[in-house]
């Protein structure tokens, strides 16, 4: 064969490999399609809120690779179920495409509790959206800002800012309704304890202000209160008014005031 190729001239050897490059040439490009499959194409199916394996199961035998690529957690469909897919379903692609699959995670990650207290709900729920929280249920209380969050609850309970959550949890809020209409006379919490004058302020849909406490308190639950700011009544006698939603201040001691026996609460609330 050495032979015959050095023998023969540089020319009719040019144009035998010439020949030889188009001939493989040729051959590659009419194989090309079949290698490829070009023009086998198929439909994806929908594997969303199945379950991986079954997921997985079903693409490959429409013959399609599947392939998990990346995993959330949403708590309204099951552990391992299949959240999204890429390519989407009814896409036209070809023979073996890989399909990407987002699949739900089996435990919860946990965030950090944000503090809601003092915002608008509209940026209260945009900031647990953020986290992947859930607004629970909202209960509207009466108070100045009105709309703006009082108190965050989870599981009836107030939770304090950078506690750990878990994602998908419902946060309950407290919103404020705005101050009443109706005017009231100031109850009288002179010589309540201010454990005592927190319920009484509970029921008469008022708040607490300013506490100003006594170096001599060692219990502020037991404290007694020996001033209020609005006063039962003001200086010419009348009684001072409050609307619902708004807040008295508290002057909180040890020892309990010489009150005057006289003194009696409104017959009504309302």
């Amino acid at each position: 064969m050495f032979d015959f190729i050095t023998k023969r001239s540089f020319g009719i050897n040019l144009l035998a490999v010439i020949a030889m490059f188009f001939a493989l040439a040729l051959l590659f490009f009419s194989l090309l399609g079949l290698i490829t499959k070009h023009g086998q194409q198929l439909t994806v199916p929908d594997v969303r809120g199945k379950s991986v394996k079954e997921a997985i199961s079903l693409l490959e035998n429409a013959g399609f690779e599947a392939d998990v690529r990346d995993s959330i957690y949403i708590d309204s469909i099951p552990p391992l179920a299949v959240y999204a897919q890429t390519p989407d379903k009814g896409a036209q692609v070809k023979v073996g495409r890989t399909i990407y699959l987002t699949v739900n995670k089996t435990v919860a990650p946990m965030v950090k509790m944000p503090d809601l207290e003092g915002l608008t709900f509209r940026s209260a729920e945009m900031m647990l959206k953020s986290l992947r929280l859930n607004v629970g249920d909202t209960i509207y209380k009466p108070d100045f800002a009105t709309n703006t969050v009082l108190q965050q609850l989870l599981g009836g309970k107030k939770i304090k800012p950078g506690t750990l959550v878990a994602e998908g949890s419902n946060i309950t809020l407290i919103l404020s309704s705005g101050t009443g209409s109706v005017e009231n006379p100031v109850p009288n919490f002179v010589g309540l304890t201010y454990a005592e004058a927190r319920e009484m302020l509970s029921a008469s849909n008022l708040n607490p202000g300013t506490v100003i406490i006594d170096p001599n308190v060692t219990d502020t639950a037991n404290a007694y209160i020996i001033k209020q700011v609005p006063a039962r009544k003001n200086e010419i006698g009348d009684f001072n008014m409050v609307r619902a939603g708004e807040s008295v201040d508290f002057w909180l001691s040890a020892n309990k005031p010489v009150t005057d026996s006289t003194v009696t609460q409104p017959a009504k609330q309302e």
